[in-house]
């Protein structure tokens, strides 16, 4: 007898609907996988086998035939184990057919019939609603990243037994209820905060303005001057992450199967820190099946990369294009598959190889020429791609020993999600914009048009400084912010200045 059930592999961070196809027929005892399976499909025939023998099911000893379609697309994981279970049963007439062309099938299944949760679940659930299944039939560790995906009805069971209950007894089963916007509504930040740190005006503001515009940002100070301390509480300023953004962003982590311990949906924006040794790939992703990297995790979040001329200068250069557009392409033999990477790159540097070039208490013992060798890893294209480059100096004694607290992480964000929010109704017609960071040439003469003074300042500072197109747009853009930080709907000559000192350290040496 035929049969046929139907799960789901997932591509980058979307899933594309398999077909589990189970044929028994006579001849000898076997079991014979076809359609791209790799190692650990094919090693689910005795999984399987076992499981459902030890459930208590007759298995059937005659010649089983399972096709993963479509044919030409890899199949990868133990996510289908569940589907080939059920394809057995059904095929062998132990199970009712009724449901299964109306739920979508997987996990994977342990020698004793157990389920265990599998990764990017939520991915194969976005795709079940849009493809219009009914529901899912999911192991029950990952019953609530599904039901996340409003209209879906997900029903989550902790063994192979539960799940041929269900498909003889569907009226005695209930899909689980969850509502992911109250759960969204009910977080709140509990990270560090802004108050903790003393001092250091000028980078606190700089701080609240790459947080309002999405701007990127880097830190170059002495060691102990707060640099890391500061970028950890970027988090704390942003702005709470929409449904649809927690949508995004959770189906990423599950993707990465980074959701085991964190629940159904990711409620606070992610904050990636890799190590200065992390290779090229494990930033952008990839892999013989692409995975996201440190890149697309912290996507809508921040990331932190900390001692940022010590990243090998080839692993700097991949930020280049995710910068710009926002996402990253991973080409294979096979397939191409596309993350998203809107983030907020913040870094941290010392200002030279013994870190105290600049420092009023610690000279500094470097050469000119290890100075310049020092910046060169460093890449011109890369450094036009961050807005904000901020000197963070010596903390003075007095504020090393003050009581008083600065202001509160709460207070900063109230007035980040207003500028955020002239920014929102500035583009209302134009959904791809985010924020004033996405903005493009033809947004900034459109929506920050120069008058004398504003272009002298920036013509001098061009000059001056040595800038590309690139650096300039910037300047444009940080200057929008600082704007809408400031209640004002035109650029004022302030605004450009103080934008113009965010890059004074574009040809430090």
């Amino acid at each position: 007898m035929l049969a046929r059930v139907w799960s789901a592999a997932i591509v980058g961070i979307d899933a594309i609907k398999v077909g589990v196809e189970v044929d028994i027929s006579g001849g000898l005892p076997a079991i014979v996988v076809v359609g791209l399976p790799d190692a650990a499909v094919q090693e689910s025939r005795e999984r399987t086998k076992a499981a459902l023998k030890n459930a208590g099911f007759p298995f059937p000893m005659r010649k089983i035939v399972i096709n993963l379609t479509p044919a030409d697309l890899r199949k990868e994981g133990p996510s289908f184990d569940l589907p080939i279970g059920v394809g057995i049963l059904a095929a062998a007439d132990q199970v009712k057919t009724d449901q299964l062309d109306d739920f979508l099938f997987l996990g994977e299944m342990s020698l004793d019939g157990g389920l265990r949760p599998v990764a990017g679940v939520l991915a194969i659930a976005a795709a079940a609603q849009r493809l219009g299944f009914k529901g899912m039939v999911v192991p029950a560790d990952n019953a609530q990243e599904a039901a996340v995906v409003p209209g879906l009805a997900v029903y989550g069971c902790q063994h192979i037994n539960d799940v041929a209950d269900f498909l003889n007894n569907p009226d005695q089963h209930r899909p689980l209820q969850l509502d992911g916007q109250a759960e969204l509504a009910q977080s709140a930040h509990r990270g560090l905060d802004l108050r903790d740190v003393k001092g250091q005006a000028q980078a606190r503001r700089a701080l609240e303005i790459a947080a309002a515009g999405g701007h990127n940002l880097v830190f170059v100070g002495p060691p102990g001057s707060g640099k890391t301390m500061l970028a950890r509480r970027l988090p704390s300023i942003l702005p709470p992450l929409t449904f649809q953004e927690a949508l995004e962003v959770t189906q990423i982590h599950s993707v990465a199967g980074l959701l085991k311990d964190r629940g159904s949906l990711v409620t606070l924006r992610p904050f990636r820190s890799p190590h200065h040794s992390a290779s090229g790939p494990s930033l952008v992703g990839g892999g013989s099946f692409p995975k996201p990297g440190e890149i697309s995790l912290a996507h809508r979040g921040v990331l932190f990369l900390d001692e940022l001329t010590e990243f090998k200068r080839d692993v700097l250069e991949f930020l280049r294009q995710p910068l710009e557009d926002g996402f990253v392409t991973i080409t294979r033999t096979r397939q191409s598959v596309e993350f998203p990477a809107q983030f907020t790159l913040i870094a941290s540097t010392n200002p030279c190889p013994c870190g105290y070039y600049g420092d009023p208490v610690q000279p500094c013992t470097c050469s000119p020429r290890s100075r310049e060798q020092y910046w060169a890893r460093l890449s011109g294209p890369l450094m036009d791609r961050i807005d904000l480059q901020v000197v963070v100096g010596r903390l003075k004694p007095e504020e090393m020993t003050q009581v008083a607290q600065g202001e509160a992480s709460a207070a900063v964000r109230q007035r980040v999600e207003t500028a955020r929010g002239k920014a929102r109704d500035r583009f209302h017609d134009q959904p791809a914009l985010q924020c004033n960071a996405d903005m493009q040439s033809q947004h900034l003469r459109h929506w920050c048009p120069l008058n004398d003074s504003t272009r002298n300042l920036i013509e001098a500072a061009v000059r001056k400084l040595g800038l590309s197109a690139r650096g300039t747009d910037r300047i444009i853009k940080v200057a929008r912010t600082i704007a809408d930080l400031d209640g004002a709907d035109q650029l004022q000559a302030q605004h450009v200045a103080e934008a113009i000192q965010y890059r004074t350290i574009d040809r430090m040496q």
